[in-house]
């Protein structure tokens, strides 16, 4: 079986969305370059491109909390990614499980597992 040819557009990069594998929870959504995605597939941990930064990351270097992926995979058109992962701690710079923990109206719906100023002193 061949790799799939990922499209990462004019500007080099492909969205990733990583979701809990086992509550199927949508934790973030990030972007990719190809060099990112090496990294992913060869540490088995997620890796990331910081767009503000301009730089690779990987998520949990700082705060100790990884995503180790189970399995990536790719939509219909290669041109997005999904990172199933086991995700230690919270995957939210804001210290929530998901970055996805508020409505459009504001109500807070996510759970906070950790405080940010400690973790990123």
């Amino acid at each position: 079986m061949t790799d799939v040819e990922v499209d990462f557009g004019d500007d080099g990069l492909v969205p990733a969305v990583a979701q809990d594998v086992e509550t199927g929870e949508v934790l973030m959504l990030a972007y990719v370059t190809p060099h990112a995605l090496e990294k992913t597939r060869e540490t088995g941990l997620a890796h990331y491109y910081s767009r503000s930064r301009d730089e690779l990351w990987k998520k949990g270097g700082s705060s100790g909390h990884l995503q180790r992926i189970v399995e990536i995979r790719v939509d219909c058109d290669a041109d997005a990614l999904l990172y199933r992962v086991e995700q230690a701690g919270g995957a939210c710079h804001t210290g929530h499980r998901s970055c996805f923990y508020r409505t459009v109206d504001g109500e807070r719906v996510g759970e906070r597992v950790f405080d940010p100023e400690t973790v990123y002193e």
